[in-house]
């Protein structure tokens, strides 16, 4: 279980998608006020252009961990490929590796044992490098918890929603995965780690208000963050899995009558026409720790 600095170390409400390639995007990767930026190698850099993203990737992660954003990167799949990213990627200012197309805890442990051998050929300490697990195929679905719980250095889990649905044959919409997006919610919680995705397609970006819809039904679903594939999404998901103003306000007055009540020897008080006891205030805690971390992001 990684539970024990995950959420006090981490929020990641927005992770923006930026192509190693493309120098424009990565040159302005620190203003677009995302929590992390994801420099992939993955999907967006055609096959015949992955030896020059390798190349232009340690330059990219010193120009964003330099502007003190945090730094994701995305890497390949096949082992080989793999293999070949990993001795690239892992190195002083990655804060994360996403790892796509995860099929078993095996396939986790694997990866880290050879992040393990790069950071210690590096200088870097042990663990240094945390790491995201995507899973995006049916295999896989069936392997959330043991995949969430895996290693240590797994610091968030997520479905992928497009990848999912060509796996498993349901379209990406909201009321057609929401088991699946529920499980990956609760994987995620058992195993301490940040369950990160959106319970729609990231897609249709240009549509902001179904993008905005797909944002809140996320956060009532469970999800703390999720991915961004255009700039124009980042304000919107900022907003989205922060705290409204009337959440923390509630939040803070309900504790600080329940502190009171405790205070004079009763365990629970009533509270807006609400009896309020232990698990109710702790969803109160957690909407201000959510809080005080968007405000230390922002």
């Amino acid at each position: 279980m990684n539970a024990t600095s995950t959420a006090d170390t981490i929020n990641w409400r927005s992770l923006l998608y930026v192509p190693v390639t493309s120098q424009r995007f990565v040159d302005k990767a620190h203003t677009r006020g995302a929590d992390a930026i994801q420099l992939d190698i993955e999907d967006s850099i055609p096959p015949g252009e992955k030896d020059e993203a390798r190349r232009m990737l340690p330059a990219a992660i010193d120009l964003v961990a330099g502007r003190g954003i945090d730094v994701v990167v995305r890497i390949n799949r096949p082992w080989r490929i793999a293999v070949r990213d990993l001795e690239v990627a892992v190195r002083p200012g990655v804060r994360a590796l996403a790892l796509p197309k995860i099929a078993s805890a095996d396939h986790v442990r694997m990866i880290d044992e050879v992040v393990t051998e790069v950071e210690a050929a590096a200088g870097m300490a042990a663990g240094s490098v945390r790491f995201i697990a995507m899973v995006e195929t049916a295999a896989g679905f069936w392997r959330l918890q043991e995949i969430a719980a895996a290693s240590p250095r797994i610091v968030a889990l997520t479905l992928g929603s497009e990848d999912f649905a060509a796996s498993s044959g349901i379209p990406p919409e909201p009321q057609l995965q929401l088991v699946a997006n529920q499980m990956t919610v609760l994987a995620a919680r058992a195993a301490g780690v940040l369950p990160l995705g959106l319970v729609g397609s990231i897609a249709n970006y240009r549509d902001q208000s179904a993008f905005r819809n797909v944002v809140t039904a996320s956060r009532q679903q469970g999800f703390v963050g999720a991915s961004c594939i255009h700039p124009s999404q980042v304000p919107i998901v900022n907003e989205g899995f922060s705290p409204s103003a009337e959440e923390v306000d509630r939040a803070q007055r309900m504790l600080s009558d329940f502190d009171a009540a405790v205070a004079a020897g009763i365990g629970a008080v009533e509270f807006d026409g609400q009896m309020v006891d232990e698990p109710i205030v702790e969803r109160s805690r957690a909407i201000l720790r959510s809080h005080a971390a968007a405000q230390r992001a922002s």
